[in-house]
């Protein structure tokens, strides 16, 4: 088993499944119908990209498990994701830009991915190139759409950037298994991709009339397992059918 490349992989899909469950918590709550179908979409996007890397997960580890085991059976330290996409809905601005700041990364991230010399791991970002880029446009779309409307949304959006500001500086964090990745040629070397995605952010906000925070402080730690309060509680509803009825097949 290569333990830094599937580290690296759970490093990579774990982001979309938790914002996918995320996401996929407001099927049926949307402002709109069309807004609400959208943000649907988007969950079962990431859901699909997830499900491509963790068979390929399954694979490298050799020891048993399914997709659905890696996705379903891990505890709350074994997850990989970074704090941003964990942290909870309060109002439609606070999911937009949360949806909008990981946007910007993941297609920055897929971008090098593609080029990569696993064929396998090259193949699901080319894949998830077509369906990002939707993402990003969406969400870029709604920064503006408040960012640039009435008082109360901006005032709702500009407090959503602000709050969410402080897990942004995470993405661009390297772990262990990163470094080694990179070093093989494998991995994306995500230090590169920092200036490149505070300018496109930076002027997305500029046009949504938005502040650009000036905060230095950032949170980390959920690359290396350490989450906040709220990842306990996503994951007792993401594996709550899977707990109550243990090796349960759809």
């Amino acid at each position: 088993m290569n333990f830094n490349l599937y580290k690296y992989i759970l490093g990579i899909s774990d982001n979309s499944l938790i914002l996918g469950q995320r996401m996929g918590a407001l099927t049926g709550h949307g402002p709109s119908l069309e807004t609400d179908i959208a943000c649907t979409n988007i969950s079962l996007d990431l859901f699909g990209q997830v499900r491509s890397y963790y068979q390929y997960a399954a694979k490298i580890a050799d020891d048993g498990r399914t997709e659905d085991d890696i996705a379903m059976l891990r505890k709350e330290r074994e997850y990989l994701n970074v704090l941003l996409v964990e942290q909870p809905d309060t109002d439609f601005a606070f999911t937009m830009a949360r949806q909008f700041l990981f946007d910007v990364y993941h297609l920055l991230f897929l971008t090098e991915l593609q080029k990569n010399k696993d064929l396998t791991l090259s193949a699901i970002a080319t894949k998830s190139m077509k369906e990002v880029s939707y993402h990003q446009r969406f969400s870029s779309d709604w920064i503006k759409r408040l960012g640039d409307g009435t008082e109360e949304s901006h005032l709702k959006m500009q407090d959503a950037i602000d709050t969410l500001w402080t897990y942004t500086d995470e993405l661009f964090h390297q772990t262990e298994a990163d470094k080694i990745m990179v070093s093989e040629g494998i991995g994306v070397d995500v230090t590169k991709l920092k200036d490149n995605y505070y300018q496109k952010v930076n002027n997305v906000l500029e046009e949504a009339t938005l502040k650009i925070p000036e905060s230095k402080y950032f949170q980390k730690g959920g690359k290396e397992g350490i989450h906040t309060e709220h990842m306990g509680y996503l994951l007792s509803d993401l594996q709550y059918m899977q707990r109550t009825y243990p090796n349960m097949e759809w």
